[in-house]
């Protein structure tokens, strides 16, 4: 089963105002500043199905298992800045497994 969720369906272009306000308040030359934008708008535009994914491989590395993890995840996929809709641990797991 495939979900079809999404954290944010931003266009990955920086805001002019926005990069003008990095490049104001960090020092950073316009350029660097757009790249930063674009780094923060891809990184909330990544899937749910992705974030789930991604994370529970880290977390997996890093010694951790299942009943810890899917708590986690799901914590942390409801705090994103473009929530995701609640999941059961029962589809966080399909995500990862199928």
């Amino acid at each position: 089963m495939r979900f079809a969720l999404r954290i944010c369906t931003l266009a990955v272009m920086s805001d002019p105002e926005v990069v003008r306000h990095v490049t104001t308040s960090t020092g950073l030359s316009p350029r660097d500043a757009a790249r930063v934008v674009d780094d923060v708008l891809a990184f909330y535009a990544e899937p749910a199905e992705d974030f789930v994914r991604r994370r529970h491989a880290q977390l997996k590395e890093q010694g951790m298992r299942n009943p810890d993890i899917f708590p986690l995840v799901s914590t942390e996929l409801s705090a994103r800045l473009v929530s995701a809709p609640p999941l059961s641990e029962r589809q966080l797991r399909r995500i990862v497994y199928g």
